[in-house]
């Protein structure tokens, strides 16, 4: 009678053990700081993503604590270059760096960089862990908290994406000092944003003729502070979390249209048009009372000027807001002000009502 016949028992893999770091460190020592943290993550492997700017900006300030035999791949910087084509090229860097799952991935940027390299990260072998080090004042406000990642697809926004939290987020406002005056007022509009959707008092202590000479560790972290909350009460954008979209659908849809022309509008820019229009649909739909319209209104003008478009570019416009993610098949889904500091979610709202809204902004006069 034969044996029974077992199989041979492989050796038991090396386990990588890390020492558990903050979901976000704020530094005002970026390079010590980081440092301390890739002592404590064990991995096989380092691959490190920047752009074109940030690689000159950004990286030098933090080159001298990376391993000599880190992998570094630089991708051309801006929006337009969010997509499958940047994937898989980045995808492409990994794999004839010939990286394993144990590896560990580093975006360096803003959200650009964040989104699709953590994308790259989450797909690139079924999931590699990764660290963002965001360097505008947009993605560390912004996209520092909340695990989306994702890259645009045939002319939208973030249309390809899926949830991933970093092992951390390392946000230090000595990257601000790279940014040009407009990116940091790009930034700026989240960081008014949250107090319009979530904190009165902090939105009526923000700086409106002086924007540029605050604390801008103080804002970083209570607008992380307010998105943490609401994404830890919702962390697949069910319901609450919906409110992080206030003027994002109007904005994005004006930030998608102009991405390659002459006339291109930075995320922040786009957001300031997004929020005095979907104000004005607070305004009309729920509660919103015409001084609080005003108050916005003037808010944004005064920091952001007034963007001029033509009469040809409203229908495009609007079946862009049409794809938008938060929509609900046919129906039209907006987060809407109830008030200053309180936004509901989930509000239908009509092409036409929309289009009104634009108009709205369209008929304002110039600051």
């Amino acid at each position: 009678m034969g044996g029974i016949v077992r199989p041979k028992l492989l050796p038991t893999p090396f386990l990588f053990k890390s020492i558990p770091v903050d979901p976000v460190i704020f530094s005002t020592a970026i390079a010590s700081d980081l440092e301390k943290v890739l002592k404590s993550i064990s991995f096989s492997q380092l691959f490190v993503l920047t752009d074109q700017n940030t690689n000159q900006h950004c990286l030098p300030k933090v080159k001298s604590v990376f391993p000599e035999n880190t992998f570094f791949h630089t991708v051309s910087a801006g929006e337009k270059n969010k997509n499958l084509s940047t994937c898989a090229d980045i995808w492409s860097a990994m794999t004839k760096a010939s990286l394993d799952r144990k590896a560990l991935f580093i975006n360096i940027g803003g959200g650009v960089i964040g989104d699709m390299g953590g994308f790259c990260a989450s797909i690139y072998k079924r999931g590699i862990r990764f660290i963002n080090i965001p360097t505008t004042l947009l993605s560390q406000v912004d996209a520092s908290v909340g695990g989306k990642l994702g890259v645009d697809f045939e002319g939208l926004k973030n249309h390809l994406g899926t949830f991933n939290e970093p092992e951390t987020v390392m946000i230090s406002p000595e990257f601000l000092t790279t940014l040009l005056a407009e990116e940091l007022r790009s930034g700026y509009a989240e960081i008014i944003k949250h107090g319009l959707i979530q904190d009165r008092d902090y939105f009526e202590k923000l700086e409106i003729h002086h924007w540029e000479n605050q604390s801008w560790m103080d804002l970083i972290k209570h607008s992380v502070g307010i998105k943490k909350k609401v994404v830890e009460e919702d962390p697949k954008e069910g319901g609450l979390r919906k409110i992080l979209n206030f003027g994002h659908t109007i904005g994005h849809a004006f930030e998608s249209y102009f991405l390659d022309s002459p006339k291109h509008l930075l995320h922040g820019e786009a957001i300031a048009i997004g929020m005095i229009a979907e104000g004005y649909l607070s305004y009309q739909k729920l509660d919103l009372s015409k001084s609080e319209l005003d108050i916005l209104t003037d808010f944004f003008l005064t920091i952001y000027g007034k963007f001029d478009f033509e009469e040809k570019d409203l229908s495009p416009i609007l079946d862009l807001c049409l794809q938008d993610k938060k929509n609900e098949g046919s129906v039209l889904m907006f987060s809407l002000l109830n008030e200053i500091g309180d936004c509901g979610y989930n509000i239908p709202v009509s092409r036409n009502e929309i289009e009104e809204a634009i108009y709205y902004y369209k008929n304002l006069a110039k600051s």
